[in-house]
């Protein structure tokens, strides 16, 4: 092999290797199913949808609150005044009660889901960004690429896992769902849900959510993709934004490839 000839493979590997470091997961699309009104006031911080009702955490300090809403009307059926020295975050569902969590307060609330009665609370460390629940633990996230998992009757945490696409960290984990044995995150600032294995961390894919609510219907650059509920008893996947009109119904629609990757 000639001196041209070492350097032009050598420089092809290189290219090659590049390209795999920026390989990502396949990005699925989605449909609009259908619309419901949303209070375009509320900073949705969690959205949960458990025994046919509709359950809103919205954030911000002062302004935070814990809501049961009417799906169809957007109509506002039962609200929880958070104490002003909080700023809500994530909610899930646990038993008959609702988890609550604050963002860095290190204080998670937890309710009577019927009469929103507060019960008690929690205190982990870090902050609290979204919440959800498989079978065993409440998981948690905290704006980096971890995700925590904690004992439901003590909230002590149990294990974490590293969430990473081909290796490479996902950080920014927002507001979660558990679907399917898959824990889903609203990724912050971003118009994307990642998949991932709750086991491994790993990214199994990703839904593309662009142009769900147009940037000239957003108030703010606040206003970003943020909420995620599924009604399992009619199969429905529903999402939101902070501060949107709408809540969408939509259907994921699978990826047309494989992979995708950045780059030339």
């Amino acid at each position: 092999m000639t001196f041209c000839s070492r350097v032009a493979w050598r420089l092809w590997l290189v290219l090659c290797l590049t390209r795999l470091c920026f390989a990502v997961s396949p990005a699925e699309s989605y449909r609009i199913i259908h619309a419901f009104p949303h209070d375009r006031d509320a900073f949705t911080q969690g959205l949960i949808f458990v025994d046919g009702h509709l359950y809103e955490s919205t954030g911000i300090k002062g302004q935070s609150s814990l809501r049961e809403e009417d799906l169809e009307s957007g109509r506002i059926l039962q609200f929880h005044e958070v104490p002003g020295s909080y700023f809500a975050e994530g909610l899930t569902d646990w038993g008959s009660t609702l988890v609550q969590l604050t963002w860095q307060s290190h204080v998670a609330l937890v309710y009577d889901r019927a009469t929103f009665r507060f019960l008690r609370s929690f205190h982990f460390d870090g902050e609290g960004w979204g919440l959800t629940h498989d079978r065993q633990s409440l998981i948690l996230s905290d704006g980096t690429a971890t995700l925590r998992f904690f004992d439901p009757a003590t909230f002590k945490e149990t294990r974490s896992i590293s969430v990473k696409d081909h290796g490479r960290p996902v950080t920014q984990l927002n507001e979660l769902e558990f679907i399917h044995g898959q824990i889903y995150a609203n990724i912050w600032h971003s118009d994307r849900i990642a998949r991932i294995a709750p086991a491994t961390g790993s990214v199994l894919g990703w839904i593309d959510l662009a142009g769900l609510l147009p940037a000239s219907a957003r108030s703010n650059h606040e206003a970003v993709l943020n909420g995620i509920a599924y009604d399992a008893a009619r199969d429905r996947l529903l999402v939101t934004g902070k501060l949107w009109p709408k809540i969408f119904e939509i259907q994921v629609v699978p990826a047309a490839s494989k992979s995708k990757r950045v780059g030339p």
